[in-house]
């Protein structure tokens, strides 16, 4: 029997989530910075014309279009509408169709075994209960598909922005677990247990060159990226707290930067197929 208490929590998380991501320009982010991310993780996938996909937290789509774009069709999946809306606009300027669905990455609207691939770039890893979320991946990938998932480390650029973050921000429900986590192998290897075999798992880097210093990142998060957003919106009646906040964020920026130009963001890329 389902538990009606656990199901009004879980409604005020996932309402919890849209808004956050709903907040700031996260498209505009994912098109400045991300973009180079879904190609790689399609290629690394092996999507073809003949496969059915399922982007889970789909964004706008920064992996669903290019999947599209190989002739695949694809589903892409998110909590957040105003997200799935913009990358409607984005695939149809592209001059490609996929399906745009609202879904919650903890109770997948889908039926078991119903895709080939089951991807995700830097979306499911924001999803708070890990395991619930892998499990829901693996299930609704059919046996002998792909999973692949794309996802930054807790020790690269943004699982620091995460940890820098943490004293800030509201307390997160129980169990949930912090998103980078999905960049450490082992956790991930865990999460999908032997439900999958030929794991194939890789550390690379994204360059970003945007930012001029410490303070221009901490800038820019501020103002574009929802966890950001939230984190100052949670002390914004604290004047020192949120000084404290953008001096960490800047030393931040400044430490990656390393008096150079550009930063090199860490990912996990890791692929498997299910059993």
């Amino acid at each position: 029997m389902n538990d009606p208490t656990t199901a009004v929590a879980d409604h005020q998380i996932a309402a919890k989530h849209r808004v956050m991501w709903a907040s700031g320009d996260y498209p505009k982010l994912a098109a400045e910075i991300v973009s180079p991310l879904g190609p790689i993780l399609v290629d690394a996938a092996g999507i073809g014309p003949d496969d059915r996909v399922l982007d889970v937290a789909a964004g706008t789509g920064n992996a669903a279009i290019p999947a599209a774009l190989t002739g695949a069709r694809v589903v892409a999946s998110d909590l957040c509408p105003e997200l799935l809306e913009h990358g409607g606009g984005l695939a149809a300027e592209r001059g490609v169709t996929l399906e745009w669905r609202e879904g919650d990455a903890h109770a997948l609207p889908f039926g078991d075994a119903e895709f080939d691939v089951v991807m995700s770039c830097i979306g499911v890893m924001f999803a708070p209960f890990h395991q619930r979320a892998a499990d829901e991946m693996v299930r609704v990938c059919k046996p002998g598909g792909r999973i692949a998932l794309l996802s930054w480390t807790p020790e690269g650029q943004i699982g620091e922005l995460f940890a820098t973050m943490k004293p800030y921000v509201a307390a997160p429900p129980p169990g949930a677990q912090p998103p980078p986590l999905w960049g450490d192998e082992d956790h991930v290897r865990a999460l999908l247990g032997d439900r999958v075999v030929d794991v194939v798992a890789e550390r690379r880097t994204l360059t970003v060159d945007r930012f001029s210093d410490g303070a221009a990142f901490r800038d820019y998060f501020s103002s574009m990226y929802g966890p950001t957003i939230a984190a100052y919106r949670n002390i914004e009646d604290d004047p020192d707290r949120v000084a404290e906040l953008d001096a960490a964020l800047a030393c931040l920026g400044d430490r990656f930067l390393q008096g150079g130009s550009a930063m090199e963001w860490e990912y996990l890329l890791l692929t498997a197929r299910r059993a």
